[in-house]
């Protein structure tokens, strides 16, 4: 697979997580949080459980849209904006 190919299946697999409407909530409350969340934060600010915005934030960390951090039991979630710039330059200015 050439680079173009890897390229627009990684946009693909983005799209893909993307098409999810709860994934695009939790980017633009961690967009608009200027620092890292818990999944339990972002859980009470969407009004859903925890294990769910888990499952959300796997999948978006899989794409490579969020960063995990670990912090003794807490684990920290943020955006990566790298990913974004590289592909959606503009996108987080749109949430």
């Amino acid at each position: 697979m050439d680079i173009e190919q890897r390229t627009d299946q990684e946009l693909a697999d983005i799209f893909k997580v993307l098409s999810e409407p709860n994934r695009i909530s939790i980017l633009r409350i961690l967009q608009h949080s200027n620092r890292e969340l818990t999944c339990g934060e972002v859980s009470r600010q969407l009004n859903i459980s925890p294990s769910t915005v888990s499952y959300h934030f796997k999948a978006l960390r899989k794409a490579g849209l969020t960063n995990t951090r670990q912090m003794a039991q807490a684990k920290l979630l943020s955006i990566n904006r790298e990913t974004f710039q590289k592909y959606l330059p503009n996108f987080l200015d749109s949430l």
